[in-house]
């Protein structure tokens, strides 16, 4: 057997299991198999007697026989029922499905190991589907740490459940005679002191002790993190070395004159920061990849204006591009105000540009007369031809595909400069996995005048204060966001609540005009709608989360989140940043039921007592896990970590990158003899050779 074989002719998986391996575990080869892990494992040492069973126990372990079978109820209810006995009482054994098939292989009168979770049902307590072994095989299932396997409903009507998923590891490690090429070379396991890969993945199938299914997580986590740090480190030095960059050679006229006369207040510290990061990487000669975060309200959007001004100095056009036509018309407003009085033309090209209008925009962006260009999805259709593009800027990053991104680039001879700017706080060890080939920047101060947003936690049943609040709000002129949740799960039920809602608000404040945008409507009528709040008609805007990204409304300072236990965290910062951005002191209230979770509980506090996006970001990935962080992953670079874990595990990922950096610094292309076997790994894992249209 080999490791690269198809695990179709592995002995017990054949064609039909193979192909449900594929489809639910992403499991093609037997590495595939090898690499798919237990999620926790569970001390069979001990074998318990009847009498001590209580339904308190997590799992136990029984030794004894079974007496005599018999089937209870009909159809979807029938159940096959065995009674186990050993020398101090008796205990149900149940399943409800496989009725046959447990009478023929399991017999009376012979002596098992019965292992699973007991429950209570009236006075008696029984083990619903339990793991039932000979006692010939007890050296092999109650020596100590089992492993539990995730399975899924159709894995587990293929008889590939958690026990036959290991059963396959035993009888693929044994065919393989418990031994696997090594894939680090000797110096780095000299210097980490770790296991081989063999030691690694037997003691993580089939652990000898604790401590050395310490050794192995250590090991295969290692593993992992180094070799997507040692892929995006060596990806990013390529790509520095084989593109050049438009060199911006001055800062002229126009940034000047900017600076001097039309900047409407003073930068701060952070920015000015990074607006000489960026004058920095936009000289050198090299393609700039730069990844701006900044919370929102901080100022991202005059860097932006800035560094697009070096590109007109440097006789260049320079592009933003926004995920929706809203914030693209927003981004074109305060564009166009802060360059009024400055000889710079700036076009809006979107969906909704009419035609007239659009051939005219086209024109000016092909011969260079337009050189700043605004725009959505709509700046990547093939009629869309840049003179010169030197710059492009893209908000809200997360929102475009990566193959998205490249046509922009793909269209000019040389490659832009890329500043890719977010107001999701990504936490340090995210950042270093998901944008580790891009150098980041982050404006971390708020610019004068701005007062932060307090935050208060409200229960629903003390509506009648909370609205109270609102009339008092809006009597000072301020408007009012109240957002609902919307899970695809219970979508029905969460559009009738958000017109539930719509209709309570229109009541409780029927002097007022209270206007509602979702996903299901019309693109006109949210456009209509969105609109009416922006320009101050409407004071109070009904909505689902479609209004978290980008949308400013100076005077809207009361943010209400319905449901806000149903947020996670990172999504309750971003709502929050809706408000305050005017100089009025705002608010974010966020209304929840009383029976909350501890933590939920938890959650809801740190947003209470912090207004600081990355040590929420930071709390969100503790509670919720990598997986779980909205927004963060970009379509098309998913990011699939098969035993590490970015909450848990940032140490190791900072040793593995500091590594990865140090190899590269000696042996940039993995040319030697001793690191051979890096490059033969990275090829594995990242097999497909490198797209420079696709950078970013």
């Amino acid at each position: 057997m080999d490791v690269n074989s198809d695990v179709m002719y592995l002995q017990g998986v054949g064609p039909r299991k193979a192909e449900i391996l594929k489809k639910e575990a992403n499991i093609v080869s037997c590495e595939d198999l090898l690499y798919y892990f237990p999620y926790k494992h569970i001390d069979r040492s001990r074998i318990y007697k009847v009498r001590e069973v209580n339904g308190t126990m997590p799992y136990i372990q029984l030794k004894g026989q079974i007496l005599a079978f018999e089937t209870v109820g009909e159809m979807k209810s029938k159940r096959r029922i065995a009674k186990f006995a050993d020398e101090t009482g008796t205990i149900d054994l149940v399943w409800f499905k496989g009725l046959k098939y447990i009478t023929d292989k399991y017999k009376t009168g012979q002596e098992y190991i019965v292992f699973g979770k007991p429950t209570e049902f009236g006075n008696n307590y029984n083990i619903v589907h339990p793991d039932i072994d000979s006692i010939e095989d007890t050296q092999q299932v109650a020596s100590g740490l089992v492993p539990f396997y995730p399975t899924t409903e159709p894995m587990k009507k293929a008889f590939l459940h958690s026990r036959a998923i290991q059963n396959l590891q035993y009888r693929l490690l044994s065919g393989l005679d418990w031994r696997l090429p090594e894939i680090l070379p000797s110096y780095i396991l000299e210097k980490t002191r770790m296991v081989s890969l063999s030691q690694a993945l037997r003691n993580i199938h089939f652990p000898e002790s604790a401590e050395l299914l310490k050794k192995a997580q250590l090991r295969l986590k290692f593993d992992e993190l180094f070799f997507i740090q040692l892929n995006i480190l060596r990806t990013a030095r390529a790509r520095r070395q084989k593109l050049e960059g438009i060199v911006f050679e001055k800062v002229g006229d126009a940034f000047h004159r900017f600076y001097k006369d039309c900047l409407p207040f003073e930068l701060t510290g952070a920015q000015k920061r990074v607006v000489r990061e960026i004058r920095k990487d936009m000289g050198n000669g090299r393609q700039m990849n730069r990844l701006l975060q900044g919370d929102v309200g901080s100022g991202k959007t005059l860097v932006a204006l800035l560094s697009m001004l070096l590109a007109v100095d440097n006789h260049h056009q320079a592009c933003l591009m926004a995920p929706t036509e809203i914030l693209a018309q927003q981004h074109y407003a305060t564009l166009t105000e802060y360059l009024k009085d400055m000889d710079i033309r700036v076009a809006l090209l979107t969906g909704s540009t009419k035609s007239k209008d659009r051939k005219v925009i086209l024109q000016g962006i092909a011969d260079g007369t337009i050189q700043f260009i605004v725009g959505t999805h709509a700046l990547i259709e093939n009629t869309v031809v840049f003179a010169s593009l030197g710059l492009a800027i893209i908000d809200e990053q997360h929102r475009f595909g990566v193959e998205q991104r490249s046509r922009l680039w793909i269209k000019n001879k040389k490659v832009p400069h890329i500043l890719i700017m977010t107001a999701t706080p990504i936490p340090r060890t995210l950042a270093m996995t998901l944008y580790g080939d891009l150098d980041v920047s982050v404006i971390d101060e708020l610019p004068p005048g701005r007062k932060p947003v307090k935050t208060l936690h409200r229960y629903d049943n003390k509506r009648a204060d909370l609205y109270a609040f609102l009339h008092q709000e809006i009597r000072k002129g301020c408007q009012v966001y109240v957002v609902y949740p919307l899970i695809e799960e219970s979508e029905s039920l969460d559009y009738k609540n958000l017109e539930e809602g719509f209709k309570v608000f229109s009541e409780v404040f029927p002097e007022y005009l209270v206007c509602m945008v979702h996903g299901k409507m019309k693109p006109k009528e949210k456009e209509t709608a969105m609109q009416r709040f922006v320009l101050g008609e409407a004071q109070i805007l009904v909505a689902t989360t479609v209004i978290e990204v980008g949308v400013n409304v100076p005077k809207a300072s009361v943010m209400v989140i319905e449901s806000a236990e149903r947020f996670g965290l990172s999504q309750l910062h971003q709502l929050r940043g809706r408000v305050g951005r005017g100089t009025d002191q705002s608010y974010c209230i966020l209304v929840s039921s009383y029976k909350l979770s501890n933590d939920t509980r938890k959650r809801l506090e740190i947003m209470v007592n912090s207004n600081d996006g990355f040590e929420i970001a930071e709390a969100d990935l503790r509670l919720r896990g990598q997986g779980d962080l909205e927004g963060t992953q970009q379509s098309g670079a998913g990011l699939y970590l098969k035993i590490a874990n970015l909450a848990a595990d940032g140490q190791i990922l900072q040793y593995a990158r500091n590594m990865a950096e140090h190899i590269l610094e000696e042996d940039p292309d993995l040319e030697s003899d001793m690191n051979r076997l890096l490059q033969e790994r990275l090829k594995t894992l990242f097999g497909r050779e490198m797209n420079w249209g696709r950078i970013g």
